[in-house]
């Protein structure tokens, strides 16, 4: 994780992280049974801490909107990190399925639940609350992941996302308004 925040994935080498850890590759080897099962543990990591900030937002009526920026402090605060989780930095890692399977259990089967919730209470409507979850995260993550890339360059004028509260600002817009669109019959604050 170190050599992930620091370097960004490119140098997630076998070399570079045993380095980093004191130890031979031949430790990263034993212990991972080679890069990709190395990979795959940082991976596995990075849902296990986007989980745990996920289940500290407080239960209520608006922790649908508490959940995504919760998603998108963890973005920002590790980009590198979310990088790997959803996007092809290195194109020669790809997750197992079973690996991917598992990091939507610990993660976007929280959003599954707070759908669910809401529909049980009436305040969303229907009684299937994957796709509605689906649709949240997606607006979730688009908005977040392009924040991210922007982020990345000079800012441009006049932009929706110059700041951090812009950045904030549209996320929780674009949340509500899928809720909205999903027949919320509560004023999500």
């Amino acid at each position: 994780m170190r050599v992930l925040h620091g370097h960004g994935a490119a140098e997630l080498t076998v070399r570079r992280v045993a380095e980093q850890a004191g130890s031979s590759t031949m430790g990263i080897y034993s212990r991972f049974g080679g890069r990709n099962g190395m990979l795959e543990a940082v991976y596995r990591r990075g849902f296990e801490q986007l989980r745990a900030a996920l289940v500290d937002v407080p239960a209520g009526e608006d922790r649908i909107v508490g959940l995504a920026l919760a998603y998108r402090r963890f973005a920002l605060g590790s980009p590198a990190l979310y990088a790997l989780m959803f996007e092809r930095p290195l194109p020669d890692f790809d997750p197992s399925p079973q690996l991917r399977a598992d990091a939507l259990g610990m993660t976007f089967t929280l959003l599954v639940d707070e759908v669910r919730q809401a529909q049980q209470r009436g305040t969303l409507p229907g009684d299937a609350p994957d796709r509605p979850a689906y649709l949240l995260w997606t607006a979730m993550h688009g908005l977040t992941s392009i924040e991210l890339t922007h982020a990345d360059h000079r800012p441009l004028p006049g932009w929706l996302i110059d700041s951090t509260e812009s950045g904030e600002k549209v996320l929780t817009e674009g949340v509500r308004a899928v809720l909205s669109g999903l027949g919320a019959t509560v004023h999500f604050p």
